[in-house]
């Protein structure tokens, strides 16, 4: 099946990476220097561009309530990856593996917001369950700005198969709970490492929360007691990158 892709960003680093384009359309009068990039990336690749009424993009998004910015492209379906393809990632960059383990996430807008910060933090992927769990979809693209095209997203069957096996692996797991004892800026996050997000709504499930081998919690200082989901990832994914870069 066919996917479909929005935005000015999501489209061009879909042309960048390689990804199949069997086409693209561009909404007539938009800003040359919003669509210029993407004419010139899709030239490059010899990817067919046309242009049409913005009405027609309009109609393409209209049950997403995506911005399209006047810019579509019609793609081959995402590519998961394979856990495997995450410790190659690592080993490529000659780097301890720092993966994301995202427990039931839901919210799509949270999903591309943390696959944006995965790719900028330079972790080497994210799993995801197959079940009760966003997909990579058009509204994921659009809000990651196109890291969706260079973060491996592995979607597995099992989340605690999973957490076991990298931790046969040698690679530690840390849960994100409020109710650690341990703040994040106490812990060690430099050795081989899966940070754990829980759902937006009920935080770790019970199971996985157990097979993190220790929890770390980030300091509420003002009167509501929790982060938005995407936020929390940012913090601890960079402070694992401030001590990682400390001790390099």
């Amino acid at each position: 099946m066919e996917e479909m892709i929005a935005g000015k960003h999501a489209v061009l680093e879909a042309l960048r990476s390689g990804r199949t384009i069997n086409k693209i359309w561009i909404a007539q009068g938009s800003s040359p220097h919003l669509i210029q990039p993407v004419i010139d990336a899709a030239k490059a690749s010899g990817v067919i561009y046309q242009f049409v009424d913005r009405r027609k993009l309009d109609q393409m998004f209209a049950d997403k309530n995506i911005r399209h910015q006047g810019v579509a492209a019609q793609a081959a379906p995402h590519q998961y990856a394979d856990i495997e393809d995450l410790f190659s990632l690592a080993e490529e960059r000659d780097e301890a593996p720092f993966f994301v383990i995202l427990d039931e996430i839901e919210d799509p807008h949270n999903l591309g917001s943390i696959l944006r910060t995965v790719e900028c933090a330079g972790a080497h992927g994210v799993v995801i369950p197959r079940r009760r769990s966003a997909g990579i979809t058009a509204v994921v693209a659009k809000i990651s700005a196109g890291a969706v095209e260079y973060v491996p997203v592995a979607r597995v069957s099992n989340l605690s198969q999973t957490i076991d096996m990298l931790k046969q692996r040698g690679v530690w797991i840390a849960g994100a709970d409020a109710a650690a004892e341990r703040s994040v800026y106490e812990a060690d996050l430099t050795g081989p490492l899966a940070i754990v997000i829980g759902s937006e709504g009920r935080g770790l499930s019970r199971l996985v929360r157990e097979k993190c081998d220790f929890l770390v919690k980030l300091p509420l200082l003002g009167r509501i007691q929790s982060l938005n989901a995407s936020v929390a990832a940012g913090i601890l994914l960079y402070e694992a990158v401030r001590q990682r870069a400390a001790r390099a």
